[in-house]
């Protein structure tokens, strides 16, 4: 049987590992959040988070539409990328999943604050200052958890790659 040629078309084979996925959560602190209009389309903003309890939380004003779309239909998507990190490889992560809506007090208590921390390093002043510039009566606190996760491993699929190279496999379509 003759070997198939070596290509990207398959990249099941390049998907994060558990500790590499949470090297990933840890060293970036904004996602790409995803939820649907009520015509159907998909829409997406820059969001940043905080990765509690195994879920992903996120704040956002009522006054934003993804509050209202995402009290309609919860399913919703998170995409996750390691630009703009120390992460050597390129890395991506997704998760579908369902996304509640909390507008409670004690909730809004307990996320500002590890958001400006997460946000705001070592700066106390910056941190407080956020907490108060974001507790609002609009404000809103969104937690998705995650139904199914789609991890890519670039490091996987550059050594795949020189492997190939090396022993001489045939590149290229197949």
């Amino acid at each position: 049987m003759t070997e198939k040629p070596f290509n990207y078309d398959y990249v099941g084979g390049y998907t994060l590992d558990e500790q590499a996925e949470a090297e990933l959560i840890a060293a970036q602190n904004e996602c790409t959040f995803m939820w649907s209009t009520k015509e159907g389309w998909p829409v997406g903003v820059i969001m940043s988070y905080i990765f509690e309890q195994g879920c992903f939380w996120l704040s956002v004003s009522s006054l934003r539409v993804r509050v209202q779309a995402v009290e309609r239909d919860p399913r919703v998507s998170i995409a996750i990328t390691s630009k703009g990190t120390s992460t050597l490889a390129s890395r991506a992560l997704t998760y579908k999943g369902t996304c509640e809506v909390f507008k409670d007090q004690a909730t809004i208590d307990w996320f500002l604050p590890l958001l400006a921390k997460r946000l705001r390093g070592g700066d106390e002043e910056a941190q407080k200052l956020f907490v108060k510039l974001n507790d609002t009566p609009n404000r809103r606190v969104l937690k998705v958890t995650p139904v199914k996760r789609i991890g890519y491993d670039g490091q996987k699929m550059r050594k795949a790659t020189e492997e190939a190279v090396a022993a001489g496999r045939e590149i290229g379509p197949g």
